[in-house]
Parts: C-alpha cells; structure tokens; sequence
C-alpha cells in the first residue's frame, strides 16, 4: 500500500530542522500530491488566531480564491466547527460546499489537534468521483499527528 511507503518520507520531512515549519508543511504538500494519484490539490489550513475562521497556508495545486474561510462555511469550516474528519464523496452533493475548481469530484478534510484543541486541517480534493478510503483517513490522521508534533508549542 502507498501509505506505508509514504509514511517513513512524512516523518523525514518532520524531522528535517533544517526547514522552516512551512517549509515542511509544503514539501508534505507536495510529497502527497506527487504520490497519489487522486490527490489533486493538497493544502492546510489554519485557525486565524481567536478569530472564527481559517486561513489558508502552504498548498500544491491549482490557486484557490478561499484564503479565509469562515467557520461553519464550507467542507473545511465545517470540520472547524464539527472537530471530525469530513469525506465528500461527491461534492455536487453537499448542500455547505465551496467549490474551488470545476473540476474537483470529492474533497476530505482531517483536522489537526495541538493539546486536544484543533488548530487547523489538511484539505484535499480530487478530480476523481468518490475515491478516498478508510486507508485515506487513517494515513491522514498519522500525517496531521505528526504535523501536531511540528506545531506543538
């Protein structure tokens, strides 16, 4: 399986003080978009201090307009508010979704907890219909607790 191979790369990068945080963050980005195939755009967001909202960080893929989201709003304002991982299998069916791109078919979104409070979320959309497993959200917790890790103050 893919993951198990991915996984010894997402600690190295974790790992690596020779990198800023948001450089590890990106070079996360871009290791999972390179290596999955259905992985289209893969990106973080962040809670904007005390305010009720997310602001986009590092990222790969196509640009989005939605730098801030409110939350509630959205898949990924969705998951500020609910604190649970969000599989859209198909995003044509969501009544609360931002589309980014035309061409995106699923999306999920794990959140990410420092000292049990979440702090932000990997958001990944797919250009393929209904994609994303069991084994998808498990490997993204191992990646968001390891990212938990890096921000940890």
């Amino acid at each position: 399986m893919i993951f198990e191979t991915l996984k010894p790369q997402v600690l190295a990068i974790v790992e690596n003080q020779k990198q800023s945080v948001d450089e590890r963050l990106l070079a996360i980005c871009k290791l999972l978009e390179t290596h999955v195939d259905y992985y289209n755009w893969v990106g973080f967001y962040f809670r904007n201090g005390n305010k009720e909202e997310l602001v986009l960080g590092p990222y790969v893929g196509p640009p989005t307009d939605h730098t801030v989201i409110p939350f509630g709003k959205g898949i990924c304002g969705q998951v500020a508010v609910s604190n649970q991982n969000f599989v859209v299998p198909d995003v044509s069916a969501q009544d609360n979704y931002i589309a980014c791109s035309i061409s995106v078919k699923s999306e999920i979104v794990i959140p990410i907890f420092v000292d049990g409070k979440n702090i932000g979320q990997i958001d990944i959309d797919s250009e393929t219909p209904d994609p994303f497993t069991e084994d998808d959200e498990r490997f993204l917790e191992f990646v968001c607790g390891k990212v938990s890790e890096l921000l940890e103050p």
